[in-house]
This record gives structure tokens, C-alpha cells and sequence, in this order.
């Protein structure tokens, strides 16, 4: 049991000095009468109102002490604890940041569209472990695998063109999403690879890198981002923004392949709500148990019975000292 406001306990503190009071009261109406024998007040009994006089004041410093307590507010905590089954896998996403993921047929380009549709999907699955990796003519992990959300998505909206060299190198993206999984316990693991080119950089090959993700079982969605024509890209240089032309020609075959091999699935996108809608999809596909305790805490107020308590003893005061000590003394 715990007091919410203990600090009401310390009016019992006022009560020292009134009994104090009383005790002296009581010595000091005490009458004094000379006997040459006290064998006859030896033999006499008490009567009851010398027994009932001070059960007044007792019942009086009751009702205070009950009330103080009721007032500290007496509670008592309940711990609930329940176990059950929510969804949550591990999830690495390969993100591409070559030069072309500048295009403007998504809306404001497909990189931006990529990172806010990313950072979405990451919130709205709060009880799996996500981490990110880039890649262009190199990769690197932008963040591992974590469940805090909040920190992924800042560092989801961070990456920029020209953090890594141009180019795009898909195996080496692969192999480091891959690389971060493999130590991984969970049952159920994979990448999300987003890519609009093809691979021409890199030491790994794109199949090499889906063969060792499905020798961890670890399955490969890739996505391949572009429309079916030509699209104008602003990219950034040391004398400012140069206009250029990409053809949304990729390699699809390879995409597909990889993500057969690990029994993953293929996507192509081609605006802002087709992104929505794979990410959608792959979270309907993806959904494995995972235990999670719950713990609650509850309070039940106590008070109650103390004031009962006290107003009880006030009534029996108020009987004692207006009916039977009054009947007695007449």
C-alpha cells in the first residue's frame, strides 16, 4: 500500500502536544482529601464513568488520526501483465542515390518520392527492427537494424545526392543490406531494394548478391522506379544545377531475377501513388508473429473504509458525552 500525499501524516504531529494538554488536565482537577484510613477505598470498585470520562477524547484523537490517513490518501498498486502475439520482422532497404534518381516524373523527384514513402512505411510498422543502407558507385549503412523509428526516418530524410560516388552499383547495395541481416535471429528477413538503373560499378555482382541472400533466407523485393519515357533531372554541381535527360530503361530482367532467386517479388513504379501502392503491398506480404509482454499498472483508492472509520468513532463520541456520561453523572 502506498500514501499519494503523505504529507497529511504529519498533523498527527499536532496531537502530542493536546494529549500532552489532556494528561496535565486530568492531574491537575484531581482533588486531595486527608483519610486516616484508605482500607475503605480500597474496598470500593470503580464506577463506570471513571472509565468512561477519558473515552471521549480517545475516540476524539481516533477520528483525527483516521482522517489524517484518509486525507494521505491510501492506495493500493496492481501489477497486470499480459503476453501476446503481434506482427514484426527484420527489414533492411536498399536505397539507391545515383545522379538519376533525380528525375522529375515523380513528384518533386524520384529520390524525394522514395524517401517519403520509405519513411512512412517505417512508422507504420512500429514492431519491426528496420535499417537503411545507400548505395551508388559505393554503399554504405546509413543505419542499422533498430527499432527506434523516430531516428530512422530522420536519417531516411538526410540522405542526398552526392554523399556516395555516381553510379550504381546494385550487387554491392545488395550485399551490404545482406551483410547486415545475416547475424540476424529472427525467422523472417528481408531487403527492399529500389533502384532505376542498371548496375555498372561495384566488385559484386547483382545474382552473386542474391545468391548469398537466399543462402541466409533472406528474401529480396526489388523495385525498379521510372516512368515510360524520358524524364529532365536538375543535378547539383560545383557551378550549380545542370539539366539533363534519363531514359527510365533499366535492367528489369536482372530485378526480377534477383527476387525470384529469393523467392521475393518484382515491382515497377511509375509515379508517386504506384511507390505508395508496392510499399502497401509489401506490407500486406510480409507478416510474421513475434511475442511482446505487455505490463499494466492500476491503483485502487483506500481511503474510503478510514473515513467510515472515523465518522463511526465521531458517533460513538457524540453518544458517550451527550447521553450516557450525562445519564451517569445524573
Amino acid at each position: 500500500m502506498t500514501l499519494l500525499y503523505p504529507g497529511y501524516l504529519f498533523l498527527l504531529v499536532l496531537l502530542l502536544p493536546i494529549i500532552a494538554w489532556y494528561i496535565y488536565e486530568m492531574h491537575k482537577s484531581d482533588a486531595s482529601v486527608q483519610l486516616s484510613d484508605t482500607q475503605v477505598l480500597g474496598k470500593q470498585r470503580k464506577s463506570a464513568r471513571i472509565w468512561l470520562i477519558h473515552v471521549p477524547f480517545v475516540l476524539r484523537v481516533a477520528t483525527v488520526c483516521l482522517i489524517s490517513i484518509a486525507l494521505a490518501r491510501p492506495q493500493s498498486a496492481h501489477m497486470g501483465g499480459r503476453e501476446e502475439s503481434t506482427e514484426g520482422i527484420d527489414i533492411m532497404m536498399a536505397l539507391d542515390l545515383s545522379g538519376t534518381m533525380l528525375a522529375e516524373d515523380f513528384k518533386p523527384n524520384r529520390l524525394e518520392a522514395a524517401k517519403e514513402v520509405a519513411a512512412n512505411f517505417v512508422m507504420d510498422r512500429p514492431n519491426d527492427q528496420i535499417g537503411l543502407v545507400v548505395f551508388a558507385g559505393e554503399s554504405f549503412t546509413q543505419c542499422p537494424l533498430t527499432t527506434d523509428h523516430k531516428v530512422l526516418k530522420r536519417l531516411i530524410q538526410s540522405v542526398q545526392f552526392g554523399q556516395i560516388e555516381d553510379g550504381t552499383a546494385i550487387g554491392l547495395g545488395l550485399a551490404n543490406a545482406v551483410n547486415r541481416m545475416k547475424d540476424s535471429e529472427t525467422k523472417s528477413k528481408v531487403v527492399i531494394l529500389l533502384t532505376d538503373g542498371s548496375n555498372n560499378r561495384g566488385d559484386i555482382d547483382p545474382m552473386t548478391a542474391a545468391e548469398i541472400a537466399k543462402s541466409f533466407d533472406i528474401r529480396v523485393y526489388t523495385i525498379g522506379v521510372g516512368s515510360t519515357s524520358r524524364a529532365i533531372a536538375h543535378i547539383p554541381t560545383p557551378y550549380g544545377y545542370e539539366t539533363a535527360y534519363v531514359d527510365s530503361e533499366f535492367d528489369e530482367n536482372t530485378l526480377r531475377r534477383i527476387a525470384e532467386t529469393t523467392d521475393g517479388r518484382y515491382f515497377r513504379a511509375t509515379n508517386n501513388t504506384d511507390l505508395q501502392q508496392v510499399y502497401e503491398q509489401i506490407d500486406q506480404l510480409e507478416k510474421t508473429k513475434l511475442r511482446v509482454r505487455e505490463f499494466s499498472r492500476s491503483h485502487k483508492e483506500n481511503f474510503m473504509p478510514f473515513l467510515y472509520a472515523a465518522l463511526a468513532c465521531l458517533l460513538l463520541e457524540l453518544i458517550l458525552r451527550y447521553f450516557v456520561l450525562r445519564t451517569i453523572s445524573n
